[in-house]
């Protein structure tokens, strides 16, 4: 059971209907940046699983030198970051707030 022209031609006529002639060159963009990143991510899984299993296969009779343990980067104070950044904000608010014509300022002085 195969399609022949007839049955082609029908559905790219359905497809035409369904989708209108000015949406189908943006859904077939689409359609290809998915396929696009779908088989770089398939190529990346295949990639890792060789370079798992060349990690996973040993040499018998060689001892690896011990190896020193990297030294790991200190941990960056997150809630130190967010406290500067949201009284960055707030200074940039006040003086928006104080160049609008006909605004008070925030301390109370005119």
């Amino acid at each position: 059971m195969s399609l022949g022209p007839l049955e082609i031609g029908l559905i790219i006529l359905a497809v035409l209907l369904l989708f209108g002639y000015k949406k189908l060159p943006d859904a077939s963009r689409s359609l290809g940046r998915s396929m696009r990143i779908f088989k770089g991510e398939m190529k990346g899984m295949k990639d890792d699983d060789v370079r798992a299993k060349d990690e996973a296969t040993t040499v018998r009779g060689q001892l690896a030198p011990p190896v020193a343990p990297a030294a790991t980067p200190a941990e960056p104070d997150y809630e130190a970051e967010a406290r500067a950044a949201e009284a960055r904000a707030a200074e940039a608010r006040a003086r928006a707030d104080a160049a609008r014509p006909g605004s008070t300022p925030l301390d109370g002085t005119r």
